[in-house]
């Protein structure tokens, strides 16, 4: 009787166990998809502070048809360059996100619109991208590498 007690707790116990990792990987994807979002918005609003806030201090960002940039001052300025010269508009979001412990990743498509300050012709494109995240000490995520390229030649 006492075996079948022992048994009965431990399978309990797995079972608890199991599905507080479902939750917490829900709730990891649930913050990774915000901060998605929250990079969207600063897009939108030409903020490339908030921008440069969600990535680690070694974040790195790979551009299209440019060096790799590391750090979240190069991914400020990249930002700003772009702010600079254009109105921006973003509609973008994830297809798949996953985590790993620490470690995440999301898989999303992007269409962006540049509408020049001068004036001129208007810029759009659609694009596919990679954001690998890691979690932090207080357990938010931040982005470490961040790739994408155009879907048009």
């Amino acid at each position: 009787m006492q075996k079948l007690l022992v048994v009965t707790l431990i399978l309990t116990s797995l079972a608890c166990c199991d599905k507080r990792k479902v939750q917490d990987e829900a709730s990891d994807i649930s913050k990774i998809k915000a901060l998605s979002a929250t990079r969207a918005k600063a897009f939108n609003e030409g903020n490339a502070e908030v921008i440069a806030a969600a990535f680690t201090e070694s974040g790195m960002l790979m551009a299209p048809d440019k060096p790799s940039t590391t750090g979240r001052e190069a991914v400020r300025k990249y930002y700003q360059g772009i702010f600079d010269q254009y109105k921006t508009f973003l509609e973008s979001g994830y297809e798949d996100v996953k985590v790993s412990g620490d470690i995440g990743y999301g898989v999303g498509f992007a269409k962006v619109k540049l509408v020049p300050h001068s004036g001129g012709d208007t810029l759009v494109s659609t694009a596919k991208y990679i954001n690998i995240l890691q979690r932090q000490n207080d357990g938010s995520w931040l982005t470490t590498h961040d790739i994408w390229n155009a879907n048009e030649p």
